[in-house]
């Protein structure tokens, strides 16, 4: 039986925290940027965390 290996692509998107939560980078923030504030710009810059309904399939992803 093979060994299951883990998500590459999930791996490159998502790092674990050291509490064990998962982070992720915000969408919407790689074009199109004039007519987005300055404010929701500097917004999307700060890494977010997946919630709570995902975190149990994104950790099945990264880790196996």
């Amino acid at each position: 039986m093979p060994k299951i290996r883990s998500n590459r692509g999930a791996c490159k998107r998502f790092k674990l925290t050291g509490r064990g939560k998962i982070k992720r980078r915000k969408a919407y923030a790689s074009h199109i940027l004039t007519k987005k504030s300055t404010k929701r710009k500097r917004n999307l810059r700060q890494p977010g965390l997946v919630s709570s309904g995902e975190e149990r399939r994104v950790h099945r992803m990264l880790v196996q």
